[in-house]
């Protein structure tokens, strides 16, 4: 994997098209999406991230009386969702994650809901982050699709970083849609394989080119 290099400390000027925009972001388990989403907030574009949003779901009583029931008092621990238990659950078994995603997913949308309505009554752009943007069908929400592109060595490499067993990052990835899908379906694509300074300058370029568009 290719040294990375800090971008630059200098602070970017705000994203500010005519008209706001929500970009959705794509990619593969493990692209580095979350950098390249720094790179957008850099640039003041608000920044909603649906896997925080879950994170912030899965502590509601409501949410959590939900899970111990569909999975078994097990999966809630101490008040909160056992993490591990519930993700050897849904990976193993497509049936059982699509038990957690109806949990899970509702609240989640609203609360993406409404944090796009405030973006747009503010007049802000917004990032849309969101692993299951297009099982979701989020991306009706967006106005452009951004795919974060990395090779499967890059994205491998990235992955045992993380700690994780051998073909975890396949057992992920095989429960989304097929990485080329996305691709095709987006309408920029950043490649992500370099250093950080690289990739910092690919998404000022697409910003540039939306602002001269929108």
């Amino acid at each position: 994997m290719p040294a990375e290099q800090r971008p630059s400390d200098d602070r970017p000027r705000p994203f500010r098209p005519r008209n706001p925009l929500v970009i959705g972001l794509l990619g593969g388990v493990a692209a580095g999406k979350s950098a390249v989403a720094g790179f957008f907030a850099r640039r003041g574009i608000c920044h909603v991230d649906a896997d925080a949003l879950a994170r912030d779901a899965a502590k509601d009583p409501a949410v959590l009386a939900a899970v111990a029931a569909a999975f078994g008092p097990g999966a809630v621990r101490d008040g909160a969702m056992d993490r591990q238990a519930i993700g050897r659950a849904v990976f193993a078994d497509p049936q059982q994650r699509h038990r957690l995603e109806a949990i899970l997913h509702p609240p989640v949308l609203a609360r993406i809901d409404a944090l796009l309505a405030a973006a747009k009554a503010r007049g802000d752009s917004v990032l849309l982050d969101a692993p299951l943007l297009l099982e979701t069908g989020l991306d009706a929400r967006c106005d452009v699709l951004v795919f974060v592109a990395a090779s499967a060595d890059v994205r491998a490499a990235r992955a045992a970083t993380r700690g994780w067993p051998a073909h975890e990052l396949d057992r992920r990835e095989a429960a989304q849609t097929p990485l080329a899908t996305k691709q095709a379906r987006a309408d920029y694509t950043v490649h992500n394989d370099g250093s950080l300074a690289a990739t910092e300058q690919q998404v000022a370029s697409l910003l540039d080119t939306l602002a001269a568009r929108h």
